[in-house]
């Protein structure tokens, strides 16, 4: 036991400094969970132990026998095994690494910078060299392992300065406090064991020292630390700068006559197999890191071929599953389904109710597929499904999902009700993936023209209808500029008198090669291709030219033209009839546009509001195809029209029950009248048909029995025979009677008959209004109602 010196005092006083940052960094990591608590407490723990080992060596060294290198040695294994759990802590510490492996590359990472310190470290104190000459503690070896982890401490500062995640400064800050505690461990124990207290005060003050940086770093971090990284683009380009200071002091120390002893074979050692593991790692991140990609990879290609909104598989998966090699030779058949009127669904009820429509279309779908096949969603409300089975399989199956998607659909905004068309088509190549697509739409397409909710099988003169279509589509954008289109016009004649009062004008085409093309088949392709609009104007406009010319000449006539749906829609049809009639100077009340039943299925008040703007410029409206089943007379109470022409089904029904009355025509005819509507009666082609038309009380009728439609001057000769004849027509009642207030309303539904839909009327207590039972009708099925009579068609 000695008496303590001045500086053996201070660096005992300056030790105790260090007691509060330990206090600090455990008070630290209470206020932490996770990976921060166990980080903080890591710190603590190493921060209390070398304080401790270093109070202990420093009173020690004053107070007991004196025996410094034993002592020394103690000191700096405590001190190393404290500094190797600050190290620990730094590598933990949220912000220095994302992950275990992370911290490990990290680690490996300062090891290669350590060993190549090391090394070159060696180099100084060793022979030759001996940079401090004859005050190399090469007699002290309790210093080397404080001195190694003091090394490692430093490396890993300086890879933690380079690839912490942003911002860097708290963990950089950590970890120089602890190259600092590990290099004051060194000094310490150096110092007691050459008895060297300068050296000792150095370390007793850079103990302290490095606690409180690592202290006041940990308390500025209260923070969440984003980590975010990726292994490829860790650069380790660093690697190069310690192995060429490491061969370069190497080349030296042999130079100079210098051998490699067992200190400097040890940083070489471990200079390598720190290069190797960490290569080692790199390539495992590496492949990992492909692997992950691959995977990723395949997630976004099964993406790619999903549909996101239903989950199954859209038109890229249904092309893959058709172009499976493995299925090739297996009987392949392609349903193609549609739903019918889905868009009504989006514009009445929202997206959101049609999207939930679609998912349950796509659940229904995956709930009656076997084995092997695949469902698809195509786009917008069209799906597909890829059955390995024989065409007649196929139509079972296409029927038995027909009424699967056909019943009601619950929604939150109340129950969906919804249709669907299906088309059917087989493959008998099987590589020949577009033409069965192709095929599956054109029976799709043609299921949809025939009625809806029905299934059709592909046949092979749909690929002659598709090309007809499309040769009419190409001819009918040049027809009116070609004159290939005329007019004809039908006479409308008053009953029983048979004299013309007015003509009905309609569309004819003529092509030179494909010859007389039938309204019914141009006037739909004119409607998908948008033409319908340019075809309409130029009829309106011959329409007028022609009636101008007979008012001219003194006929007392008007003349009625068809209108399409879509020309009815436009925001300008009332402005352009307007000028038409003004550019002809034809009286307004002179011409009649006709609307067909089939537009009156439309949404009832824009179809009003439509129709009240044409008849404010003085024009009559007529609804064509009365009877044909989609209006009903209590709707036909709310409708601006002036003219209710009835159906030639109507008018043709008498004829299927000989020596019955026709119960339906005299219904429809004697409401008209009370409704304020003149009556028109079509499709007249015999004399019974007549009697019965006019037995009804109908005072105008139309049809073969009185001419076909015929060019403008053959009506005109007609016209002029009865101009000659001195015989004066009946004009059209232009404005609607009110019905007398002694005739109470009652509802009644007439039955029009099988295939034709019910007719909900508001009929007058009459009873010869009432008709009950559908069956007393007859039993004939009248035409489709799906269809409309566009312009021209008659």
């Amino acid at each position: 036991m000695h008496s303590p010196s001045g500086v053996e005092l201070a660096g005992l006083a300056s030790l105790v400094v260090a007691v509060p940052a330990v206090a600090l960094l455990a008070n630290s990591g209470r206020k932490h969970t996770g990976a921060a608590r166990r980080a903080h407490l890591l710190l603590a723990a190493g921060a209390a132990i070398t304080t401790a080992a270093a109070l202990a060596g420093m009173l020690s060294d004053l107070f007991v026998v004196h025996a410094p290198v034993r002592l020394a040695s103690a000191v700096a294994v405590a001190m190393a095994l404290g500094t190797l759990t600050l190290l620990t802590g730094t590598l933990v510490l949220p912000g220095a690494a994302e992950s275990t492996g992370a911290a490990l590359r990290h680690l490996l990472d300062g090891l290669v910078v350590a060993a190549a310190l090391w090394f070159v470290g060696w180099v100084l104190v060793s022979r030759p060299t001996r940079l401090l000459g004859d005050h190399t503690p090469a007699r002290c070896l309790s210093m080397l392992l404080p001195a190694a982890v003091a090394v490692i401490a430093l490396g890993l500062t300086a890879v933690l300065a380079m690839h912490a995640h942003r911002p860097r400064h708290v963990t950089v800050r950590v970890a120089a406090g602890v190259s600092l505690v590990a290099l004051a461990a060194t000094a310490l124990s150096g110092g007691i064991c050459r008895s060297w207290p300068v050296v000792v005060l150095l370390g007793a003050v850079g103990l302290p020292a490095g606690l409180v940086v690592v202290a006041r770093a940990v308390k500025i971090a209260d923070r969440p630390v984003e980590v975010v990284g990726d292994v490829t683009q860790r650069n380790t380009g660093y690697a190069f700068v310690p192995m060429t200071a490491l061969v370069g002091a190497f080349g030296y120390h042999l130079a100079v006559g210098g051998v490699l002893d067992v200190f400097g074979f040890l940083g070489v050692s471990l200079e390598g197999f720190a290069v190797v593991a960490r290569q080692y790692l790199a390539l495992a991140d590496v492949k990992a890191h492909t692997l992950r990609l691959r995977h990723r990879e395949a997630h976004f290609r099964e993406l790619a071929h999903t549909d996101p909104l239903t989950g199954l598989a859209n038109r890229r998966g249904l092309v893959r599953a058709l172009r499976d090699p493995a299925a090739r030779e297996r009987p392949r058949v392609l349903v193609g389904l549609d739903l019918d009127g889905f868009k009504n669904v989006n514009d009445m009820r929202g997206h959101d109710v049609g999207d939930a429509v679609l998912t349950e279309v796509g659940r229904r779908l995956s709930a009656h597929l076997r084995d092997g096949d695949v469902a698809a969603r195509l786009g917008g409300d069209e799906f597909a499904v890829l059955m390995w089975a024989t065409p007649e399989e196929a139509m079972a199956a296409g029927k038995r999902l027909l009424a699967v998607l056909s019943e009601p659909y619950e929604t939150e905004e109340g129950s969906v009700f919804l249709s669907a068309s299906v088309g059917v088509a087989d493959s008998p190549a099987p590589g020949d993936t577009g033409e069965l697509m192709r095929d599956a739409d054109l029976a799709l397409r043609y299921a949809k023209q025939r009625g809806k909710n029905r299934v059709e099988r592909y046949q092979k003169r749909y690929d002659e209808l598709l090309r007809r279509h499309s040769v009419l589509e190409n001819e009918l954008r040049h027809a009116i500029e070609r004159e290939q289109l005329r007019l004809v016009f039908q006479p409308v004649v008053a009953l029983p008198s048979m004299r013309p009062v007015g003509a009905e004008a309609l569309l004819r085409w003529h092509h030179p090669e494909l010859g007389a093309v039938r309204p019914d088949e141009f006037i739909p392709v004119a409607e998908e291709s948008g033409l319908i609009a340019m075809i309409g104007s130029w009829v309106l406009d011959q329409a007028c030219r022609q009636l101008a010319q007979w008012l001219a000449g003194g006929h007392d006539v008007w003349v009625s033209v068809n209108m399409s749906p879509k020309e009815l829609h436009a925001a300008d049809y009332a402005a352009q009839v307007a000028e038409v009639l003004q550019r002809y100077r034809v009286p307004p009340q002179r011409l009649v546009l006709e609307v067909t039943e089939h537009a009156v299925a439309t949404d009832m008040d824009e179809l009003i509001r439509r129709l009240c703007e044409l008849r404010s410029t003085g024009v009559r409206i007529a609804l064509d195809d009365f009877g044909a089943g989609y209006s009903s007379l209590g709707q036909l109470r709310n409708l601006p029209v002036d003219i209710l022409k009835i159906d030639h089904a109507l008018v043709a029904e008498p004829e299927s029950r000989t020596g019955t009355a026709a119960p339906l025509v005299d219904v429809v005819v004697r409401l008209g009248h009370r409704l304020g509507l003149e009556v028109l009666a079509e499709g007249i082609g015999t004399p019974a048909q007549r009697a019965v038309v006019e037995e009804a009380g109908c005072r105008l009728g139309q049809g073969s029995l009185f001419g076909w439609g015929v060019p403008a001057e053959h009506l005109q000769a007609q016209l002029e025979t009865v101009r000659s004849s001195g015989a004066r027509p009946v004009p059209v009642q232009r404005s609607r009677p009110v019905a007398p207030p002694s005739a109470p309303a009652r509802s009644q539904v007439i039955m029009l008959g099988p295939g034709m839909r019910q007719v909900r009327a508001l009929l007058p207590t009459d009873p010869a209004f009432a008709v009950e039972d559908g069956s007393r009708m007859g039993d004939q099925d009248v035409r489709s109602v799906d269809a409309p009579r566009e312009m021209g068609q008659s």
